[in-house]
């Protein structure tokens, strides 16, 4: 079962590093020309997070939550910026993108930074996972390639923190996923949209 955690309503209250303010501006730029071009390839719908204050929520949940580990998971990576952010801070992190255009840029986004993430082009799906799905048409049952938890050797309770941006609809659906294979003490950060956080915790099962 998850449990809600609150996040802090000043947690963007504290002024980024000067490093990560200029990388974020540079990233912003890149990913407002790649989304100019969206006659040029097929990720014409691909959305960017508030990267500002998804360090920000990542900073304090570092500094404020008991964690069962460092190990750190993006779900549908884009170009990667949020994976480097975790890393910056001290996560051992790891990415996972299905699109076949954006796969490209999150590889730019970690060599430029530069930043040690683990990335695979694959389904961020853990086995039999889709069968969690009450709605048949979600876009992230769509998502080809194959498993990077195979290609790692590791599942999906093997990792600490979970940071997910889902499509319109598809919240409840990543929450029941993580909620079924995460192990207990596990968080999952989910940027919704503008201004608006989740956070929760997997918690541990009673014991009678």
């Amino acid at each position: 079962m998850l449990q809600a955690i609150e996040l802090p309503s000043l947690v963007n209250s504290e002024r980024l590093p000067a490093e990560i303010a200029e990388r974020l501006a540079s990233l912003r730029l890149r990913i407002e020309h790649f989304q100019d071009c969206w006659d040029q390839h097929r990720a014409e719908q691909f959305v960017a997070a508030d990267y500002e204050l998804v360090f920000q929520a990542l900073r304090w949940l570092g500094e404020c939550q008991p964690m069962i580990g460092r190990r750190f998971l993006e779900w549908g990576c884009g170009f990667a910026v949020v994976s480097c952010l975790a890393d910056q801070l001290g996560w051992n992190a790891h990415a996972v993108e299905a699109h076949p255009d954006l796969v490209p840029q999150a590889e730019k986004t970690i060599r430029q930074w530069p930043a040690r993430v683990e990335l695979f082009a694959g389904n961020f799906l853990p086995h039999q996972a889709e069968s969690l799905a009450a709605d048949p048409t979600l876009p992230s049952l769509g998502h080809g390639g194959p498993s990077p938890y195979e290609a790692w050797d590791l599942d999906l309770d093997d990792f600490a923190l979970v940071y997910s941006y889902p499509w319109p609809g598809e919240d409840e659906f990543h929450e029941d996923v993580f909620d079924a294979y995460a192990a207990p003490g596990a968080l999952l950060l989910m940027f919704i949209g503008p201004n608006e956080m989740r956070l929760w915790r997997k918690g541990r099962p009673d014991r009678r």
